[in-house]
């Protein structure tokens, strides 16, 4: 069943997770949007002479680091790179792990067992160790990030959508469109999709949040985000000998990412609550006099 994009929206709103949610993204893809055209100063640029400035002081709201870079213009810089990694790595992960669950559960019996096991086998590895391996490999770089967090959140998302898939797949509404002469994929598009997207919602959400998270750590421990190029996890890892003599510099872009995930966490369970038809069809049965 289709929900019109109005009443999702509403219903979003609405939801206090959804808004809180929805508010946390906000400020990351406009501070994202805005270090586009405009930031304070250069984040990459040293300035020896403004090195350890407390915030408010001489110009920098957020202060300075030990070379002088202004650390608002870091974490606008870093709110750019997060978003392109969480959404590439969210649109890798949809691509595999749709591919994966409608193989399995599409294609003859035993090819179908043989992309279960295999997506098996990869659930035991997790993502952050996968990312480790290839940035290993191939070295560190944003692509190489990117690339290993979405094929390694893919296979979870491949396990929960085979399962919606297969359910959807073997309800009356789907065999009847199977006996009327509906092709395949004209029942996965107008049947299958619609129905597990919900569900596709909340797990990309949580891929999302991964991302950020792996894509921090990745760069604190020097696979991710190669310099001079500038995230929040290099700022942490730049930063954490000085933690004791000026540990603004290490809250600033831990509050960043803790935000960023929850953001997306919380925007998640939102739309699943809003995109949900059989949820709210279920709240207004339980309103008395509805």
């Amino acid at each position: 069943m289709s929900v019109p994009s109005s009443r999702v929206l509403r219903a979003l709103l609405k939801s206090r997770s959804g808004f809180a949610g929805s508010v946390l993204v906000g400020v990351l893809v406009l501070s994202a949007l805005v270090s586009l055209v405009w930031t304070p100063y250069d984040p990459t640029l040293a300035r020896p002479q403004d090195s350890w400035l407390l915030p408010l002081s001489g110009g920098h709201v957020l202060g300075t680091d030990r070379l002088g870079r202004d650390e608002l213009s870091q974490l606008l810089t870093g709110a750019r790179s997060t978003l392109r990694t969480a959404l590439l790595a969210a649109a890798i992960a949809a691509v595999v792990g749709l591919a994966l669950a409608l193989a399995a559960v599409l294609v003859p019996r035993w090819i179908g067992a043989a992309v279960v096991q295999f997506t098996d086998v990869l659930i035991a590895f997790p993502v952050l160790l996968i990312a480790m391996i290839l940035t290993a490999v191939y070295g560190g770089s944003t692509w190489t990030a990117v690339t290993a967090i979405g094929v390694g959140a893919g296979v979870n998302v491949a396990r929960v959508a085979r399962a919606e898939a297969g359910r959807v797949l073997g309800t009356d509404y789907v065999l009847a469109a199977h006996a009327a002469g509906s092709g395949t994929w004209r029942t996965v598009r107008r049947h299958v999709l619609p129905n597990i997207a919900p569900t596709l919602i909340v797990q990309l959400s949580l891929v999302l949040s991964v991302a950020v998270l792996a894509e921090a750590a990745l760069s604190y421990l020097g696979f991710g985000t190669p310099p001079p190029a500038v995230s929040w996890g290099r700022m942490l890892h730049e930063q954490q000998s000085y933690i004791t003599a000026r540990p603004l510099l290490v809250i600033w872009p831990g509050l960043a990412v803790v935000c960023s995930v929850l953001g997306f966490n919380l925007l998640g369970d939102g739309l699943r609550e809003a995109a949900d038809a059989r949820l709210r069809v279920r709240e207004l049965q339980e309103v008395p006099g509805a």
